[in-house]
């Protein structure tokens, strides 16, 4: 099959890759329809995301159909429409035992460790396979993102039917942003803000019917105290410091951005204290998948619209090596033709 491949630090080639005579017991192989690029590929390719291995076919957003399975294999048939859990956790270390999956102190995953999305086909354990119906599979492949933000809003507290912010401000206004501004919407809050630089991202963000603000504006800086969930989806550690102080009184701040590690951040701890702010960090998902593929079959397409570009292998390629210059590029995806 033909698949992109990571062969080192920085290296990204379009390589033939063997096929298993066998598949092992527990795993079916899928014939990949569509498969997401995440800023985390690159980390990957540059080795900046911890236990990354090379050789290795990234891809961790995926969506396909089951194109055979083996012989103990039980529950799945060809024909199958699944998407892809690509989370491999341990099960047995403490973080595992307190169902904090994603916080494993041995995590593996699909295009991070294991081959995952971005060939032909992919060859993936029956655990982590989940129906998609009759779902398209650009959108399927949005569930691992999309259940990303919902694990980062779980543990913000925001749960359907109990706490949902009233007014809720996303920092950043990228497919992350978007989904998780959009998830927010669907969960119940009344309005939804993004706040960005791109007037394209802005633009495209309130065609989806959500708020704008630029970040850093005079107007942004009077709503002092004016939301009471604010998340950042930037990384960039100055945003996650000035959004603090945009928290009401009561109110959650989510690190939901990937900011460098070395990086450090300013925070009054009495203000923390007098005004009783909750603030919280989220990784990766954790065992999200179903109620993402629920949230997206309830969507009506609007958060597929954040699939920007649909490529064949070929062209997915350069994106792997150089940052798109096309200030609307939103979410890419590899799709077969």
């Amino acid at each position: 099959m033909r698949a992109v491949q990571f062969i080192g630090k920085g290296q990204a080639v379009l390589a033939d890759r063997p096929l298993p005579d066998r598949l092992p017991d527990g795993h079916a192989m899928i014939r990949i329809r569509a498969s997401g690029l995440c800023h985390t590929d690159i980390d990957v390719l540059h080795g900046r995301y911890g236990a990354s291995a090379f050789p290795v076919i990234p891809g961790h957003e995926y969506a396909g159909e089951v194109a055979a399975v083996a012989a103990d294999m039980e529950g799945f048939a060809a024909g199958d429409r699944v998407a892809v859990d690509p989370n491999l956790p341990c099960g047995t270390c403490p973080s595992c035992r307190r169902g904090l999956t994603n916080l494993c102190k041995d995590l593996k995953a699909y295009g991070v460790t294991h081959d995952g999305g971005f060939g032909q086909y992919s060859l993936v354990r029956a655990t982590q396979l989940h129906r998609i119906g009759d779902l398209a599979f650009d959108a399927a492949a949005l569930a691992e993102p999309l259940a990303c933000t919902l694990n980062g809003l779980s543990t913000a507290g925001v749960v359907t039917g109990s706490y949902v912010p009233s007014n809720a401000i996303i920092f950043g206004a990228g497919p992350i942003g978007l989904l998780m501004a959009l998830a927010l919407r669907a969960k119940g809050t009344r309005t939804v803000t993004v706040a960005d630089v791109n007037e394209h991202r802005l633009a495209f963000a309130s065609d989806l019917g959500l708020e704008t603000a630029i970040s850093g504006s005079g107007e942004l800086a009077s709503r002092r105290h004016g939301f009471d969930f604010v998340a950042d989806a930037t990384g960039v550690p100055t945003v996650v410091e000035k959004m603090i102080d945009l928290v009401e009184d009561g109110g959650t701040a989510l690190l939901f951005g990937v900011c460098p590690p070395t990086e450090t951040i300013a925070i009054h701890p009495f203000e923390v204290f007098r005004r009783q702010l909750k603030i919280v960090g989220s990784h990766s998902l954790n065992r999200n998948i179903p109620e993402a593929l629920e949230m997206l079959q309830a969507d009506d397409g609007q958060m597929a619209r954040l699939v920007s570009h649909r490529l064949p292998l070929d062209e997915m390629l350069p994106y792997f090596l150089t940052k798109p210059s096309d200030p609307a590029t939103m979410k890419v995806q590899f799709v077969p033709s």
